[in-house]
């Protein structure tokens, strides 16, 4: 069997394997990608990235988004740069356009291994998140524990944002799990807890749906910033502290949200067939 090549990359410890399926087609389903995310037998990642020719001739690359427990997600911020740094290191441009289940984003490239993605605009009506039935998006009737009065914003994936005193104060370990799952979320959704600290800084932390804490979500950071200036918390612009490290976050006055963060090449390999068995 041929062992396909892969490249583990990173957005602020925000950490993907990186397949390219535009040449050759790779079988996956959601028993390969757990066998593959898995940290102790396996690589280990958040998600599994899998590049593929783009629909859109004016495209510079599409790729699919596989969180570590199988299931597909839309959006990716973090995965996104990491993709648009590929595409530009390919191409030597200083621009791509990528396509993804959430739409075709634009990207540029912020310094050697940094890079700006136009998220697009967030939503907040109820059907756009999805929510299961009609509610108010600004003041989401949902609490877990000390977790109360989210607001709710769609990145082109669903988030929940709770806005607290001390983000790492919150056992976001225990409580994300059944947020992710509550029944008011058909879809499920991104958990996160976001601390003000002025009006152009916050600190993040994020239960992504899939994948369980991680140290960065470059959409729950594009999200945060947009409910926090909803609410009156934040201005269109801040820095938001991650565990990984900063993101910089423009709501722009088109309503698009840019994103700007670095990218990390961890290391390259090839898959054993095991893994593909």
């Amino acid at each position: 069997m041929e062992r396909p090549e892969f490249i583990k990359m990173h957005g602020l410890g925000n950490d993907f394997v990186i397949l390219d399926a535009r040449r050759r087609e790779i079988a996956l389903g959601a028993e390969r990608v757990r066998a593959i995310a898995n940290r102790r037998t396996g690589i280990g990642c958040d998600q599994l990235i899998v590049l593929r020719e783009p629909a859109d001739g004016a495209a510079d690359a599409a790729f699919s988004i596989h969180n570590a427990d199988g299931g597909e997600a839309e959006a990716c911020g973090n995965a996104a740069r990491c993709v648009a740094w590929m595409a530009m290191e390919e191409s030597g441009r200083e621009t791509a356009r990528l396509e993804t289940g959430a739409g075709t984003l634009a990207a540029r490239r912020a310094g050697p291994l940094a890079v700006t993605v136009d998220m697009g605009e967030p939503r907040f009506d109820w059907r756009d998140i999805p929510l299961a039935s009609a509610a108010d998006t600004l003041h989401l009737p949902l609490a877990r524990g000390p977790l109360e009065d989210p607001v709710a914003v769609s990145m082109g994936n669903p988030h929940a944002v709770f806005f607290v005193n001390d983000a790492d104060a919150v056992d976001l370990a225990a409580l994300g799990p059944s947020l992710e799952h509550d029944p008011m979320f058909p879809e499920r959704a991104n958990i996160g807890v976001a601390e003000p600290r002025g009006p152009d800084r916050m600190r993040l932390r994020v239960w992504e749906r899939g994948a369980g804490l991680t140290m960065a979500c470059g959409t729950g950071a594009c999200a945060a910033l947009a409910a926090a200036h909803r609410r009156g918390l934040a201005g269109r612009r801040a820095t938001m502290e991650l565990d990984g490290g900063p993101l910089e976050i423009v709501w722009g006055e088109d309503g698009r949200v840019a994103m700007t963060g670095p990218v990390a090449i961890a290391f390259r390999g090839t898959l054993d067939g095991a893994l593909l068995a």
